[in-house]
């Protein structure tokens, strides 16, 4: 096969390309939600049979969070129909002409609209992204330079006509899902199921529609390099092509993620693995792409207010398991971090480790 040379700029180091040989994963746990999405509540849940499903989802939930840091749901509430008015929505979207697309292009005062130059790890993604909120109003620091506060502003396009309605919509959906979540992931620490949602009343969470195009050198370009996510929890829509990897914790073996019509992959963000002080980890993930296939995903990024001061959990801490993270404030961690999204920095962008205490 003739080499094709593609910018110096979406290549991998070498012991970060993928490799031919790909490991699937059918260990990562497939959690069926039909009964908890029949109760109101699980802080009130008194039903006996309910009780013993439910304390099965959370003994599930709990092992995929401490083995994977990774598990996909089933039955989980999100109307099939919201979720194809999206899909289609981003693919009309992407297959706009660059002109057009550039007209909501997103900049580093405003991190909301169209984007096709980022970099993960100082390396360029093969990909082209549109992020949103659906909360009105959504309010956290943009920019490393001034850290006040300020409202994001959406910038929707033109065309589709149907592509701001089927974004909010598809949002208000899964929020409910990442509520839900966040219960069953509180109950697994052995916590009270509303622990944590008081952080996410003044939510910042985003919505991402990923375009990873065919690419020439797959073995040399990823869709999305190594990485761990920032927030508290994802919310993952895969299409049937494929291409996500989960770093295995075991062995540190790259896995791909087999697409699973229906169901979500979640994954559990840095914020979960400082209030659990450790408990469960956030993992490395990172995106393929296809010689010949263009793939589409759809991630919800669910994180707290931006005034949320990040410290571990006061339950999660005791004399034989001291506190092992400092605090820091969510707002300024993730502007900080979406700065290398727009330029290259000499230095490692900044990371929960850098929170990590030293043990003595």
């Amino acid at each position: 096969m003739a080499m094709v040379e593609i910018d110096p700029a979406f290549i991998q180091a070498l012991e970060h390309r993928p490799k031919p040989t790909i490991m699937e994963a059918d260990q990562i746990p497939i959690v069926n939600l039909a009964l908890i999405n029949s109760l109101d509540s699980l802080s009130n849940n008194n039903n006996n049979t309910h009780s013993s499903s439910t304390a099965d989802v959370v003994a599930e939930i709990g092992d995929a969070c401490k083995k994977w840091g990774f598990f996909q749901v089933i039955n989980h509430g999100v109307p099939l129909r919201k979720l194809e008015k999206i899909e289609l929505a981003a693919r009309k979207f992407f297959a706009l002409s660059m002109e057009d697309k550039r007209k909501v292009r997103r900049d580093a005062e405003n991190p909301l609209g169209y984007y096709e130059a980022e970099n993960t790890k100082n390396v360029r993604d093969w990909k082209e992204v549109f992020d949103c909120t659906f909360r009105h109003p959504t309010v956290t620091p943009v920019s490393v330079d001034d850290m006040q506060a300020k409202q994001l502003i959406n910038r929707w396009p033109e065309n589709p006509p149907e592509f701001r309605e089927a974004c909010e919509e598809y949002g208000s959906a899964v929020e409910k899902l990442a509520l839900k979540l966040l219960e069953l992931i509180a109950l697994s620490l052995g916590l009270a199921a509303d622990r944590l949602e008081g952080f996410f009343k003044e939510h910042t969470g985003f919505i991402r529609l990923n375009h990873y195009p065919h690419c020439p050198s797959p073995h040399l370009a990823l869709g999305v390099g190594r990485h761990k996510d920032a927030g508290a929890l994802t919310i993952l829509a895969q299409d049937e092509v494929g291409g996500l990897q989960v770093r295995r914790k075991s062995d540190g073996e790259w896995i791909s993620i087999k697409p699973n019509p229906g169901a979500y992959v979640v994954n559990v963000g840095d914020i979960i693995q400082v209030w659990s002080n450790g408990k469960y980890e956030s993992v490395e993930h990172r995106v393929m792409v296809n010689s010949e296939k263009d793939r589409f995903s759809i991630p919800f990024f669910f994180n707290p207010a931006h005034y949320v001061m990040v410290k571990p959990l006061e339950e999660m801490v005791n004399e034989q398991n001291p506190a092992k993270y400092h605090e820091y404030n969510w707002g300024n961690f993730f502007a900080t971090r979406k700065t290398s999204n727009f330029k290259k920095l000499d230095v490692e962008n900044i990371q929960i480790s850098h929170f990590r205490k030293s043990s003595k």
